[in-house]
């Protein structure tokens, strides 16, 4: 699970002199948040207890809730953090961009490797190969892994030729072509639009 847990700090409270026992509590008190998916979060108070958090439901497994049925200082904290960008909301993980080390949020069903947005490529962006410093125009980001698909021209798989050695073989390929077309007088040359398989991880988004 690729997620960690807010810090244990208190957050700045609002001036406000109507903010309720609870939210200021929630807002106040030192907790960590950890996601532990599915819409549950795993919560750690300043007295060392540990609660679990449905979030989606509205429960909470503290005596305030269990006992009270109130809407207590754990869920508040919750939403606090997801508010906040500091924890992930229900269906999302807290991830590492690949490309930069940021964290990011994606989907709980999404596959390695992850990119936060600005490194995030779809068709029609510039990248650029680590191994020649190429710039390529991308014009299809495929689900199939680089292990699985055979280049054309060559008795090998995407992951297998030669320069793509040195990148993980269950990667997503991405299909792209040179920015510059060669033109005649009677066009553009076919061969100067073919395009090129590489493991995702070999292409960087250009800046």
């Amino acid at each position: 699970m690729n997620t960690t847990a807010s810090p244990k700090t208190p957050l700045p409270v609002p001036t406000s002199d109507h903010l309720e026992e609870r939210s200021r509590r929630a807002r106040t008190e030192p907790m960590s948040v950890l996601p532990l998916g599915d819409g549950l979060y795993e919560i750690e108070s300043a007295s060392d207890h540990t609660y679990l958090v449905d979030l989606e439901a509205g429960r909470c497994t503290c005596p305030d809730h269990v006992f009270r049925d109130v809407r207590c200082k754990h869920i508040r904290r919750v939403a606090i953090e997801i508010t906040h960008g500091r924890t992930p909301p229900p269906g999302k993980l807290s991830v590492t961009c690949h490309d930069c080390g940021e964290t990011t949020f994606v989907d709980e069903d999404a596959a390695e490797p992850f990119y936060c947005e600005a490194h995030t490529i779809y068709p029609g962006d510039a990248v650029v190969d680590r191994e020649t410093d190429d710039r390529l125009t991308v014009v299809d980001v495929s689900e199939l892994r680089a292990d699985a698909v055979t280049i054309s021209d060559r008795e090998t798989t995407v992951a297998d030729y030669a320069t793509n050695e040195g990148y993980e073989p269950d990667v997503p390929v991405v299909g792209a072509v040179y920015p510059h077309a060669t033109v005649a007088t009677n066009g553009v040359i076919p061969d100067s639009l073919k395009v090129y398989v590489f493991p995702r991880t070999r292409l960087e988004k250009a800046t």
